[in-house]
């Protein structure tokens, strides 16, 4: 039997030029995710049950139970680096292989978050509408350089947050109970706190870079909202599991803090009806943190090799 591998991640197709070759000369048939979305367990196990060796997983759900049903998988290749949606213990125990595409899509991440700090400075949305409404009235913004930022997470993407807001002037500050890259403090000139509570109460704006783990979710919420400042804001291009979106709105609407702007949600993509998309304060934007052409072309390539690597393709 032809054995398989399947893709799930729908802007793989872009690069599939540059990848599938590698894969099909291998003797691989190729499922593609053809749903247009996010695949779900069901239709997961539907597809990868039987005959498939290989995935090249996305954002798409890799629990225990979905794990348990895919007979003949021997390794998972991560497109991109958060491997919160798969069961890692599970898939050892199972022994399949699992590894992510490291360092692929840090920059456009990172530049994303910049981006929104200055979106958000300067209340760019707010302005552009009211301007096509066939207004010119202005709400005062405030400028980055010399602004306190504080980065929950010192990763690779945290890291390149740092370097871009140094180079425009901020004073930054790590919070981040594993990093130990020293030499990064000193060269960049970045401070580190080993208090979350100090890292909240004393920047201008705060900056998510970490995974969704149970000592992180909903690491934001109304406690740790309360220890910002009135004028600090909120970036999150992480994961949505990070903030509590119910005391985010809380605080939000109620001028705690001044405003936040979002790559990801808890539910994506939110409800149409969601209240926090109803703020003026608040931006989201849709998981768009690593879709830029540079980070897809290497995170198809990456994970392709990667997975060839882990079922004993190696060059």
């Amino acid at each position: 039997m032809k054995m398989k591998i399947l893709i799930t991640p729908k802007s793989f197709r872009n690069y599939k030029h540059k990848a599938y070759p590698l894969l099909e000369e291998k003797g691989y048939e190729i499922i593609e995710n053809d749903f247009g979305r996010t695949m779900t367990e069901n239709e997961i196990v539907r597809l990868a049950g039987e005959g498939v060796e290989g995935i090249i997983i996305g954002v798409d759900p890799l629990p225990a139970n979905v794990l348990e049903q895919l007979r003949d998988l021997r390794a998972i290749s991560k497109y991109g680096v958060g491997m919160d949606n798969i069961d890692l213990s599970r898939a050892a125990e199972l022994g399949i292989k699992v590894k992510n595409a490291v360092g692929t899509n840090s920059v456009s991440v990172a530049e994303l978050a910049v981006a929104l700090m200055f979106t958000m400075s300067r209340k760019i949305p707010v302005h552009s509408a009211a301007v096509k409404a066939g207004g010119w009235d202005r709400s005062i913004g405030f400028e980055l350089t010399g602004k306190k930022l504080g980065l929950v997470g010192g990763g690779q993407i945290g890291r390149e947050v740092a370097k871009r807001a140094r180079g425009l002037g901020m004073d930054v500050t790590i919070y981040d109970p594993y990093f130990s890259e020293e030499d990064f403090l000193v060269r960049y000139q970045v401070g580190k706190t080993d208090k979350l509570e100090e890292l909240l109460s004393q920047s201008d704006i705060i900056s998510l870079h970490l995974p969704a783990t149970s000592e992180t979710r909903q690491m934001i919420n109304s406690a740790t909202l309360d220890l910002m400042k009135p004028n600090a804001v909120l970036i999150n291009t992480s994961r949505g599991e990070l903030v509590d979106e119910e005391a985010l709105y809380e605080a939000l609407s109620s001028g705690r803090i001044a405003g936040a702007a979002q790559d990801v949600f808890s539910s994506e993509p939110p409800a149409k009806d969601e209240k926090l998309l109803q703020l003026d304060n608040f931006i989201l934007t849709p998981h768009l943190g690593a879709f830029t052409g540079e980070a897809v072309e290497k995170m198809a390539l990456v994970s392709t090799n990667n997975l060839l690597e882990m079922l004993g393709h190696k060059e």
